[in-house]
């Protein structure tokens, strides 16, 4: 029985090749704890918790319930100037309070790529507040992912995804992945003077899922703090216990001056991100007067949403879900690592959270550089998702998932790869 839905769609699918899917797509129709269902009723594991987001799993009624209370009560309202609404309130001053960041402010909204633009133009604004409006320029990594938006698209290190774009954000620059003394030598070229901030994911994700080295993280945030530049934790996938700890920092003993986080703050069912600011990034806009943060998306603080993050770190925290985290990361690490010697396999990543990838041999990739989506598909039709990426396939299940299922994950890779290998 096929999976695919066969019908011309008008709806336009992000990163697709739309003239590959336009009228043959897999539709997902319902969904309950690690399973997704499609329409003709067969199930599939969900080893990508949707975009890395599904923390909770799928089905929890405790945040159904609470979006429904909150509803019935104020569905939707603004924060911007002085107005508020209860939910915004408690959440704000809950993940303030979860932050491993002195004096916390919480700026809220709709997602990962609001939140990276949020942070970055907040960063630069700091600097002008601070008599050095020359410090603009922002340093990231090569293969970062910083979400589609434009100053995202700008700081990203994943040439594809700037490619026709034209002339983007000016003052950007990508260092070596794992190498600190790679930024080191940028701020020095550069000058410390000019520049506002340095972006990092914990682990990267999109960009190939890549933990970091041993003392990576810790060497960049000492250079950042050697040089006064802002050190911006960009933990939209890594956070609400997907590498364990609430904000994927901790890991590390890391207390940057910002935190962009979305994703698993709602186990992703509803749309929501922010920016934890440091006290000393927020003091100039919330201690001087006269410097108003002219930036905010439509739905910041929009409190149906925010009842559906506070039901879902009820969950969290009640469930012990960021524990669980550190207990399934061995597991899935062993899993995956049985597939090293298989001939399609190039390399297997992970060992840093609930997060994993497996990365197709070069000979694999050089005899069809679409490997990585017909791996995807294989493993899809033994009835488990995976993420396709540019080499690799990457996974990253619900934290409720069972030990039994992640040896389901592997088996199904396990006989796509062979499938890969044969045809």
């Amino acid at each position: 029985m096929s999976s695919l839905h066969q019908r011309e769609t008008s709806l336009w699918h992000p990163f697709a090749d739309m003239s590959a899917v336009r009228d043959e797509q897999f539709c997902v129709a319902r969904a309950e704890g690690v399973w997704v269902y499609d329409q003709q009723g067969r199930r599939y594991l969900d080893g990508t918790a949707g975009l890395w987001y599904c923390n909770a799993g799928h089905g929890r009624t405790e945040i159904v319930d609470a979006v429904a209370r909150q509803m019935r009560e104020l569905d939707t309202y603004f924060v911007f100037n002085d107005v508020t609404n209860p939910p915004a309130e408690q959440l704000a001053d809950r993940l303030a309070g979860l932050a491993p960041v002195d004096d916390a402010k919480i700026f809220l909204t709709t997602g990962g790529g609001e939140s990276v633009d949020t942070a970055a133009k907040l960063a630069r604004l700091y600097w002008v507040h601070q008599g050095r409006p020359e410090r603009t320029h922002i340093l990231s990594r090569g293969n970062a992912y910083h979400g589609t938006n434009g100053m995202g698209t700008s700081i990203g290190g994943i040439e594809a995804n700037q490619a026709g774009f034209g002339r983007l954000v000016p003052d950007t620059e990508r260092v070596d992945r794992d190498d600190a003394e790679s930024l080191r030598e940028a701020i020095e070229r550069i000058g410390a003077d000019r520049i506002a901030a340095f972006f990092a994911e914990p682990v990267m994700g999109a960009g190939g899922l890549y933990p970091p080295k041993p003392g990576y993280l810790e060497a960049v945030a000492k250079i950042c703090a050697e040089h006064d530049i802002l050190f911006v934790a960009d933990s939209v996938i890594c956070g609400f216990g997907r590498v364990g700890g609430w904000f994927g920092v901790e890991r590390w003993g890391l207390r940057p001056d910002m935190i962009t986080f979305a994703k698993g703050v709602t186990s992703g069912y509803l749309p929501l991100g922010g920016v934890v600011v440091g006290g000393r990034v927020a003091e100039p806009f919330w201690r001087q007067p006269g410097h108003p943060f002219r930036h905010g998306p439509t739905y910041s603080g929009h409190p149906s949403v925010a009842a559906a993050a506070l039901a879902n770190l009820d969950i969290l925290e009640r469930e012990e879900l960021p524990a669980r985290a550190d207990a399934l990361e061995r597991p899935l690490h062993e899993g995956l690592l049985s597939l090293a010697d298989h001939p399609a396999v190039g390399e297997v990543r992970g060992g840093t959270g609930l997060l994993g990838a497996v990365e197709l041999a070069p000979d694999v990739l050089a005899a069809d550089p679409g490997a990585a989506a017909r791996l995807q598909r294989a493993v899809r039709d033994r009835g488990v998702i995976v993420r396709p990426l540019a080499k690799a396939v990457a996974v990253s299940p619900p934290l409720t998932v069972a030990e039994s299922e992640i040896d389901l994950l592997v088996q199904a890779l396990r006989e796509g790869l062979d499938e890969v290998t044969t045809d």
